[in-house]
């Protein structure tokens, strides 16, 4: 790793690795030319309890590893390991949230968050019961019977989360979960999300594009190449906890996010400007 510095906050200090992820490698056939190397040779560990997030250009293989982690797609080389087990080509300690908030229009909020624990078996009723006492805290208190077509999309992001959650799995993927919101709505959310996991504890793998919302969120940002991935650098956040609207103005948010920039090879920008995406 080009840059790696000590943890100073609580939830990345000792303790055995959640998730592992060794010397990942990833490769797609093409007809009549080499094989596409998405990725090459990617580390990765997160403690448990930890946010970390993943940023690089766009095409870098983010999703891929997602892919990967989640046990959709096996590697052509390396090993997934969470909570220490070999854990490649299986899913069933991991819960993923993609992009679109996939909520079926046909079904209620309610059965919606349920939706996740029924595909495990559990009975509609039983998983009502399960996911009912987590509406309060989600801000979705009310909406149960609602569809998702009478929500506003910062609210259709909760209850995809509520749903994600609720399937009770250790380890959260977050693929790029507030990108296609409205700025104003995405920093909410963000808020938002920093407040829940201050309050739950969970263990958070995120993908993003906006460097703000790395540096706001999570204690580690990991920072990949252009295709092929390779690790360009691991980057500890420090900032104190709980984050508020106020850690956006630190002068130590500034300095990590030019960190970002360096690393991603972008030109550093004008004090008193604020970074948004990776290309």
């Amino acid at each position: 790793m080009a840059q790696i510095r000590t943890a100073a906050g609580r939830r990345v200090t000792g303790g055995a690795f959640l998730l592992e992820a060794r010397a990942l490698v990833q490769q797609f056939p093409r007809t009549g030319q080499q094989p596409l190397r998405v990725l090459d040779g990617i580390d990765l560990a997160v403690r448990p309890g930890e946010f970390a997030a993943i940023i690089g250009p766009s095409g870098s293989g983010k999703s891929t590893l997602f892919n990967i982690i989640a046990g959709l797609d096996r590697p052509a080389g390396g090993e997934v390991r969470i909570d220490g087990r070999v854990a490649t080509g299986h899913n069933e300690l991991v819960s993923y949230m993609p992009q679109k908030d996939l909520l079926f229009p046909w079904r209620t909020i309610q059965d919606n968050a349920a939706l996740g624990l029924e595909v495990q078996g559990v009975s509609r009723r039983a998983a009502r019961e399960r996911v009912r006492p987590l509406f309060a805290d989600f801000g979705l208190d009310g909406f149960e019977r609602s569809y998702p077509g009478q929500l506003s999309g910062g609210m259709r992001q909760r209850a995809a989360l509520l749903r994600t959650v609720a399937m009770g799995r250790p380890l959260l993927l977050l693929d790029e979960p507030f990108g296609a919101l409205d700025s104003l709505t995405r920093t909410q959310m963000q808020l938002w999300l920093a407040g829940m996991w201050q309050r739950h504890g969970w263990t958070v793998l995120l993908v993003t594009h906006d460097i703000r919302e790395a540096v706001f969120l999570a204690d580690s940002v990991y920072v990949f190449t252009p295709r092929p991935a390779r690790l360009a650098a691991r980057i500890v956040v420090s900032l104190p906890r709980p984050r508020t609207a106020q850690t956006f103005l630190l002068p130590e948010f500034a300095a990590r996010e030019q960190e970002v920039l360096g690393a991603l090879g972008l030109p550093a920008q004008e004090p008193g400007r604020s970074s948004t995406e990776a290309p």
